[in-house]
């Protein structure tokens, strides 16, 4: 019996598969617990129009993240610090650096910051952002003294 998985279950599928097992199997296990759905031609053809539209949303996250990088690889953000005898206090973390981009109107998440080092001098530096799995853009911080 054909069976469409609604969980993930243990040596025998992903959620969202279709996999053949027996008949008892589906029966007795499966589907009294609610892991698995007969798989008619509804079921099938429901499957494919949600992977499709899957896809599709993928394809446009993708679209708006590559946008997203250009905007940012092209953007320089400043970072205003306070400044004691040539020193700056503390350091600029990426929280600094989301809130000056959400400033310029560019909402990127804190965590997608990725920093190798903390920046602790003033000046320009360039650090990652992960914009989406497999794209990510470079930004150009320029670190000065507030007045």
């Amino acid at each position: 019996m054909k069976v469409l998985l609604l969980e993930d279950v243990k040596s025998l599928g992903k959620k969202n598969e279709i996999v053949e097992v027996n008949d008892g199997y589906a029966r007795n296990f499966l589907i009294k617990r609610k892991l698995a759905s007969e798989a008619t031609a509804q079921t099938v053809n429901d499957l494919k129009q949600k992977n499709a539209a899957d896809a599709a949303r993928k394809k446009k996250e993708a679209e708006e993240a590559k946008l997203l990088a250009e905007k940012l690889s092209q953007q320089i953000v400043r970072v205003g610090v306070r400044v004691g005898e040539g020193k700056i206090y503390g350091s600029v973390t990426s929280k600094e650096i989301a809130e000056a981009l959400a400033a310029d109107g560019l909402g990127v998440d804190k965590r997608k910051i990725v920093m190798k080092d903390p920046i602790k001098d003033l000046g320009f530096y360039v650090v990652e952002v992960k914009v989406y799995p497999e794209i990510s853009a470079k930004l150009k911080i320029e670190v000065v003294a507030l007045k």
